[in-house]
């Protein structure tokens, strides 16, 4: 080749570091019209970064997710605690409650017992008024043992002969008896007959 033609090479260089040169020199200024397309391998490591960012973003969302529960779930914890105290304070009154109506039950079944004992004794104050209201009678001198085991009947049949009368209608006792207690020695008095008219 004539020396007065360029060839591009540099003197004392040779053609291997020229190339190696101009390799460095592009990549260091990449030319946008010369520049060469991405390769496969660069695609896919950038499709790898996107899909990294979503899944930490998807964590993240999660995690944010969890702590609102995590709040959540303390909340409902101490309101929990607040409605198991409540449960034990209505517990307690409940209790407190069982032992009033108990207290109130014995209460009223001591009363009813005493009710029917009033009862009791109104009717038979009421009997002994009755009875302190009503006509006795007592017969002096009869003999003992005279009246027999019907003291009534003899009583019916003796009164209208020793008053030398007639009765219409005929006497009627509700009770008679002799009072006192019975004597052992006969030569006492005989205890006196009290007879009861209707």
């Amino acid at each position: 080749m004539p020396r007065g033609k360029t060839t591009g090479k540099v003197p004392g260089k040779p053609a291997r570091q020229l190339l190696f040169s101009e390799a460095l020199r592009q990549q260091k200024h990449p030319s946008t019209a010369d520049s060469p397309p991405p390769s496969h391998d660069t695609m896919s490591e950038d499709a790898q970064g996107v899909l990294m960012d979503r899944i930490l973003q998807a964590i993240s969302a999660i995690g944010r997710k969890l702590e609102g529960m995590d709040n959540a779930m303390t909340a409902l914890t101490a309101e929990t605690r607040s409605m198991r105290l409540e449960i034990a304070g209505f517990q307690s009154q409940i209790s407190k409650l069982d032992h009033r109506v108990a207290a109130v039950e014995s209460e009223v079944a001591l009363q009813t017992d005493r009710d029917q004992e009033l009862l009791y004794l109104r009717s038979k104050l009421t009997d002994l008024e009755d009875r302190s209201r009503r006509n006795k009678v007592s017969f002096l001198g009869f003999p003992k043992g005279i009246e027999g085991t019907d003291i009534l009947s003899y009583l019916r049949d003796a009164l209208p002969k020793l008053a030398d009368t007639t009765f219409d209608p005929p006497l009627e006792f509700q009770r008679a008896h002799r009072v006192g207690l019975k004597r052992q020695n006969g030569k006492d008095r005989p205890r006196p007959i009290i007879a009861c008219f209707l």
